[in-house]
Order: C-alpha cells, then structure tokens, then sequence
C-alpha cells in the first residue's frame, strides 16, 4: 500500500502525542501544511505570527507537560527566527521537535534563494540534526527525531526539502512508540548509603532542589521534612514544593534570597537534586556534597561531589526516606526558619512602602494573593524575573514557566498561549515589562484569533529597567534604556482583546478580581513606578559599582541619583 510521505510524517507525530504544531506556513512547508491540513482531526495547527513565538511557545509547551512540543517555518528567514526559542528548550531541557523547510532537493548547493545551510546552523542547537532527500526514509526519521528529542530532553531538527515529503511511498513502517521506554537506571545500594551516612554525620545539610524534582515532588517534601532539612529552589522549580512551606528559603543568586545565601554558606553538605544550577560562584563549594541526578553528565558538573547518584530523583528519594532515620530536630534548620520568617517581613515593608503610581512589589504580591490555587503562571526575563521570584508565592498546585537558563526576554506571552492550548481549563497569568512584551507583541492577536482567554499584565515604565539596574551595579551610568511610550491598553483592544490602563493599586486589584475569568484575552497596562529589584545579597563588588556609579552621576549631572530606600540596601548588604 502506497501513502504519501508527508501525510505518513503527520501520522506518526499524532502517535508519539504531538497534538499541536506553532508555526507559519510557507512555499518551502507547503507539501508538510497540505498533509496538516488533511489530519486536523489528530492535529492542530497555531499560526503565530513570527517564528521566535513558535518556538518559544513549542519549549515552553515541552516545559509545562514534559511531553514532546512541535513547532514549523520555512527555510532561510523563517528557520533562523526559530533559534532563539529552540535554544531556551535547549538550555532548559525540554524535548522539542523542530520541522524546517528547505529548498526543492535538485536545488540544494546551487546558492538558490533563500537558501540556508540550515543543518550547520542548528548543529550546536539540536540532540539530532537531520537533512531528510530521501522520501521512504522520512517516516523513520522523524520517528528516530522525536525518540532522541524524549530520551535526550533536547531539540531534534530535521530540515525536509519540500519535494521530498510530497512523494508516494510503502506504507511499511510503524513507529516505535509502543516499545519505547527511558532507560530504567539502576540505583546502587552503596551509594544510598553512603548518602545516608553522610546526612547522619553533618549538622548543617542544605538542599538544592531543581526542576528534577518535577516528578518526585511528594517524595522530595518527605526527604526534607524527615531529615530536618531547609531547602532552596532554583527557579525552574518554584513553586514544585510551596513557596509557603517553613523550610522554603527561596532561591540562590541574584534573584535569590539573603536567607538562601547565608544557609548555602554556613551548610557543611550541599544536596542537589535533579539541577545543573549553573551559578557555581554561589555554590558552597568547600563543603562536602550529594548529588542525584539522571543525567550521568550533570554530577560533579558545577561542583565536586562526595556522592554522586545517578538515578530517577523519586525513586533515589524513596529508598533515602525508606532507609533514613528520623531526624527529630536540627538547630541548624531552626536558625534557617528563622532568617527565612525575617525575610518575609523585610518583603510586606517592601510593598508596603509610600509610592506613587502602581508598585511592582505591590502589584505582584498582590496578583500572588488573588491568583486561583490552579493558576499557569508565565513570567518574562527582567524585573518580572525578580519580582515574580520574591513577591509571587507560588504553590504546588499551580505552574510557573519562565525561559530559565537562557533568560531570554518576550518568553511570558508564548509561554501563555503555550499553557493556554496544554491547560485549556486553567487560567492564565503571563507578566511582562514592556520591553519584553513589545519584542512579541503581535502574538497577542494569536491569543485573540485562538480564543484562548488569559490577563497579560505588562509593566510600563517606558524603561529597561532590569538593565537600568545592571548598569548602575557595574558602576556605569544609564544609557540606552529608554523605551517609547506606547499605549498597550489601546493595542489589546485593535488586535480583538480586552485593554486597560492601570494607574493605581486599587485599579489592580479590581481588575484582577474582574478579569479572574476571562472570557478572552486581557491586558492590563500597569503603569508602575520605577522600584529597584535589588538583589537579596548585595555582594562587595556590586557595592563598589553602586558606589561608582554614585560618584560619576553626582560629577556629571551635579545632583544626587534616585535610590532605592536606604533601609532595603543595607538590608541587603549587610
């Protein structure tokens, strides 16, 4: 029996539960959009309206469900756009299949237009890499293309000419789906042990949590709660145990907590599941250590380890609470809960202080305390990052997705159209500054066109305000981080949507509680006031930055600079 190619590569995707492809059509896709357009009963098809978006909305869907995501472009143009979000899956690990269009095969090497080595180009992105010429083997490429993507929790590339998929072919080819399974890693017993007596024999254990513990989340809040342990969060993982719960110290770095920072360095063991925390700088790395993880690559990785266990993090942390003893208190522990419960009322003087317009700590807190226990929350890169990580208390019951270890800006409004087609019964909240949101801004009119109800709050403060602080921190005077004044309220409502200008905190507060079930999409234009996302420690050279920067502004603008409260700084120093 004969079938087409591109109607057999559509038909195998459906199996390994691709549900969904992000992209935009064109000529060097058309055979691949013609065999969607005659499996939409099996597959759907979002058309973005640029490739960044597609991508950035397939790694965070990858992200949110730990199933393979999909998204499409054309070759050239289209396929360099998709990088940037390829990139997030690829640093944040999530399994991404990427289809690229090319030219006809009899066209390759002739420097035809639009013609882009593209498998050179996305050799350093992709855990598989493959230009398709031949029509009967596509079937079992792509078949091969999603079980290393799953298996490697990587990107797979495949570039496809756009003759090849429209050839007939022997439908004789059945995808492995049924037979495919993860390595099962065994987990030595010694090292369990040796694990174990290690914990026993240190007073001060620390541990570091990653979004390894996804899956083990019941058995990771056992481990801590048994042994007595504080525990820090990176950020793909807020939220995985309650931002609320008395051991939580929040995060480590500069989007961390002074109390995670003084209990990281005071630890005489650091524990780390399922991370590859890569800010080895801020990782007590004299002491001894324990690491789990799957990926026999990451142990030892960022720092030496005493024991390294490679394993499933919920199985390894079964057989760590089955073979433990009790802990029955840790002073240790005690003098954690106590900076950490500190912390926290440093945090309500913060949002509490005397302003003008919105407040950002304020207006994040606030959306935290109104937020349904079910909430997808989606957070960009910038201030977002760093309020969302002090001021939203995220809980085990929602998700938080963010473009971690790439940290690249416009991530919140895919990721919520993202979690909008994984989650269609949950809501939605995507933050943003205005840089951020302005990069991606057309793909509102995505949400609009796929009826996919969600509140897009964008903080305007007409300024890169994230980067306003770098300078300043690395003794440079601002410069170049104005941004024009534009009127999202009024945008949101030409692309379809709902819009409002929100100029004060009450306006907030009323708006969330209006919008908690949104019917379409929503953009609430905050107007906030410019506040410092001052980080919970403020290191010696950080100081001599703001110093310096202090110094030169007084010298060329002859007055003194605007300063974030003289108590959060010293808070933050000392």
């Amino acid at each position: 029996m004969k079938v087409r190619a591109s109607d057999k590569m559509v038909d195998i995707m459906s199996k390994w539960g691709i549900d969904n492809i992000f992209g935009i059509p064109g000529d060097s896709v058309d055979t691949t959009i013609d065999a969607m357009y005659r499996a939409q009963s099996k597959i759907k098809f979002t058309h973005v309206l640029h490739e960044e978006v597609a991508a950035l909305s397939a790694a965070a869907h990858a992200k949110l469900t730990g199933n393979i995501s999909a998204c499409l472009s054309i070759g050239g143009p289209g396929a360099i756009h998709l990088l940037n979000g390829l990139y997030d899956a690829k640093m944040d690990h999530a399994p991404v299949l990427a289809i690229l269009g090319s030219v006809q095969s009899k066209l390759i090497n002739t420097d035809f237009f639009q013609e882009v080595d593209t498998h050179v180009l996305f050799e350093d992105v992709a855990v598989y890499n493959k230009i398709v010429m031949d029509p009967q083997s596509l079937p079992r490429i792509v078949d091969e293309a999603i079980r290393t993507a799953i298996s490697k929790r990587g990107v797979a590339v495949l570039t496809i000419p756009d003759d090849v998929p429209n050839h007939m072919i022997n439908d004789n080819y059945q995808p492995n789906v049924d037979t495919f399974k993860l390595e099962d890693l065994h987990i030595d017993d010694n090292s369990i042990q040796k694990a174990l007596d290690l914990i026993e024999s240190h007073s001060n254990p620390i541990v570091l949590a990653g979004r390894g513990i996804e899956n083990a989340q019941k058995e990771a809040l056992e481990f801590v709660e048994k042994f007595k342990i504080p525990f820090i969060q990176t950020m793909p993982a807020k939220g995985l145990i309650d931002d609320s719960h008395p051991y939580n110290l929040g995060q480590l770095g500069k989007l961390g907590t002074k109390p995670a920072f003084e209990m990281m360095r005071k630890a005489d063991l650091v524990i780390m599941l399922g991370t590859d925390y890569p800010y080895a700088p801020y990782l007590n790395k004299t002491v001894d250590a324990i690491q789990v993880d799957n990926d026999e690559d990451k142990l030892g990785k960022r720092r030496n380890v005493t024991v390294a266990i490679q394993g499933d993090t919920a199985k390894v942390l079964s057989e760590l609470n089955k073979k433990g003893k009790d802990v029955e208190s840790r002073p240790f522990l005690d003098t954690a809960m106590g900076k950490i419960k500190l912390w926290h009322k440093w945090l309500k003087d913060v949002y509490s202080k005397n302003h003008k317009g919105v407040l950002p700590s304020l207006m994040f807190h606030n959306a935290s305390e109104m937020a349904p226990d079910n909430v997808v929350w989606s957070i960009d890169v910038g201030t977002s990052t760093a309020f969302g990580a002090r001021f939203i208390e995220a809980k085990h019951t929602q998700r938080y997705t963010i473009s971690a270890w790439l940290g690249t800006m416009g991530c919140a409004l895919p990721g919520a159209i993202a979690s909008k087609i994984a989650y269609p019964d949950r809501p939605v909240y995507a933050i943003a500054g205005d840089g951020a949101f302005s990069m991606v801004m057309q793909d509102f009119a995505t949400a609009v066109r796929y009826n996919l109800p969600m509140v897009m709050i964008v903080l305007n403060n007409k300024l890169l305000a994230f980067i306003e602080y770098e300078q300043q921190s690395a003794g440079e005077q601002n410069y170049g981080i104005s941004l024009p004044d534009i009127d999202f309220a009024k945008y949101a409502e030409a692309a379809g949507g709902i819009g409002e200008t929100i100029t004060t905190d009450k306006q907030f507060k009323e708006a969330m509680e209006k919008y908690r079930n949104p019917t379409k999409p929503v953009l609430l234009d905050v107007a906030v006031t410019d506040e410092a996302p001052l980080p919970g420690k403020i290191m010696m050279d950080e100081a001599k930055g703001y110093a310096k920067y202090g110094f030169v502004h007084v010298k060329d603008q002859k007055s003194f600079p605007a300063l974030p409260p003289f108590r959060e700084i010293m808070r933050s120093f000392l």
